[in-house]
């Protein structure tokens, strides 16, 4: 095995830094090639988190000095599966992690899903954030009702956005396309739905108390859906952790509020499931059903479906009940849970065996949990068996270990690979275009616009 040891992890998201940050720390001199599809880093902090929580995404800056250490490439804009597969990874690298996260949204499989006005909640946090996949998606926000399906972190996001002031989000990093149509809207009511509980709702407190401190909308809670069952109250007096009281606690000051005149509303409703979506060619309404909650014999509960029914009048539905991560060329796949089947981050096949030198790590590894600090340990967990398997020799030996033999193979295929100081030539960009309009950033939001922007910087430092 050569002296230099040579990892390449697939997606520059949280899970991939923190995977390379493990290596660095063990000082052995690995080297460590970070590739992404889009040019630029940090998967769903920049291209997830909602523009008005910019203290989360200060977290990039840990990311930076992990790409300042020795030993550390970024190659972005390169697509796993187009411009590099499995097999030439494994001859160029003793190990391939990958850390791509789950890019979709699950579907809620009810009829009318598939009507105009339908949405994922993915969709419309990538449109707000300048994600270049979803950059130029429209959303039809004349409509004054909106259904919110899902209580996340990202539903709460989704809500929230919808009913900040133009003011608010001019403030932001939002991405200007998203920001102009977001001034326009004429959306009044947000109703977000929660098929079981409030015990069980899955936002944390902070995002749940953002929702009753907006300036331009009211929130609104029946205190009547924030009566547990035995099961839900047994569940929440036991357990260690305290966010679900304080999240009960949160509801019921809500629920005792006077009724709000602010020009919007978010309601909302627990214990309720959308079972269709109703209209003529787009949705013009939603059809739930009131559930009971039933102890699931695993110390939780179950939603079961009464037959009460209501209809929610609505023209734009944002379902946001979990991610979903993709199969990935060559690389095994768990159809039922969507993930990369793994042990402790060992890539598995369909019978079990492991594949040696293929690792995973975060949500593609695990599924769609946590928030960004929870890949950290689970990075730590894979990295820990990699090197395990460095150290008694059952990492694979590269055939073409040379370090530039992947940037001559890439350039051989005609990629435009945006490097490290590349994106931070763009980072600089979007800097400065935010500070010549009074924002913290204006965002690049195509690729073609980020490598001709990049072009021109080259051309300009050259000339």
């Amino acid at each position: 095995m050569p002296t230099t040891p040579r990892v390449a992890i697939i997606g520059a998201g949280p899970a991939g830094f923190y995977a390379a940050e493990h290596l660095q720390k063990q000082e052995r001199g690995i080297a460590v090639d970070l590739f992404d599809r889009l040019p630029t880093p940090f998967g769903l902090v920049r291209g997830g988190v909602a523009p008005d929580h910019p203290k989360i995404k200060s977290v990039t800056r840990v990311y930076d000095k992990i790409a300042a250490r020795p030993g550390f490439r970024f190659f972005g804009n390169v697509e796993f599966g187009r411009d590099l597969s499995l097999g030439e990874l494994l001859r160029h690298y003793h190990a391939v992690i990958f850390a791509c996260g789950a890019p979709t949204d699950r579907a809620l499989g009810i009829p009318g899903e598939e009507l105009a006005g339908s949405r994922t909640a993915t969709e419309f946090v990538g449109w707000y954030n300048g994600h270049p996949d979803f950059r130029d998606l429209e959303f039809d926000l004349s409509q004054e009702s909106v259904v919110v399906v899902g209580v996340g972190n990202v539903a709460m996001d989704v809500a929230r956005i919808l009913c900040r002031t133009p003011a608010e989000l001019a403030a932001t990093d939002i991405a200007c396309h998203a920001l102009e149509a977001l001034s326009r809207s004429q959306v009044k009511t947000v109703y977000v739905l929660g098929r079981r509980g409030p015990a069980q709702a899955a936002f944390t407190n902070p995002e749940i108390k953002e929702l009753g401190e907006l300036e331009a909308a009211d929130i609104v809670v029946d205190a009547a859906e924030l009566e547990l069952d035995d099961a839900s109250r047994a569940m929440v007096e036991a357990g260690d952790d305290r966010t679900p009281q304080k999240n009960l606690d949160t509801l019921a000051a809500f629920a005792q509020r006077a009724p709000g005149t602010k020009d919007q509303k978010i309601i909302m409703r627990f214990c309720v499931s959308p079972v269709a979506l109703e209209g003529t060619d787009r949705v013009e309404r939603v059809r739930i059903v009131r559930n009971r909650l039933e102890p699931d014999g695993r110390g939780g509960v179950r939603a079961v479906a009464t037959s009460e029914e209501e209809l929610i009048p609505a023209g734009l539905v944002f379902r946001s009940v979990g991610y979903r991560g993709v199969a990935l060329p060559g690389v095994p796949f768990d159809d039922r849970r969507c993930v990369i089947p793994n042990e402790a981050g060992r890539v598995v096949d369909g019978d079990g065996t492991v594949l040696p030198g293929v690792y995973a790590a975060g949500w593609i590894k695990r599924g769609p949990s946590g928030v960004i600090g929870t890949n950290k340990p689970d990075a730590v967990e894979t990295m820990t068996q990699l090197l395990a398997d460095l150290d008694d020799g059952s990492l694979p030996a590269p055939t073409e270990a040379d370090p530039e033999a992947i940037p001559t193979l890439l350039r051989s295929r005609g990629v435009s690979v945006v490097s490290y100081p590349d994106w931070q030539r763009l980072n600089a960009i979007e800097l400065t275009a935010g500070t010549e309009l009074g924002r913290p950033r204006v965002k690049l939001t195509r690729l073609q616009e980020m490598l001709d922007a990049l072009q021109a910087t080259a051309t300009t430092a050259s000339s």
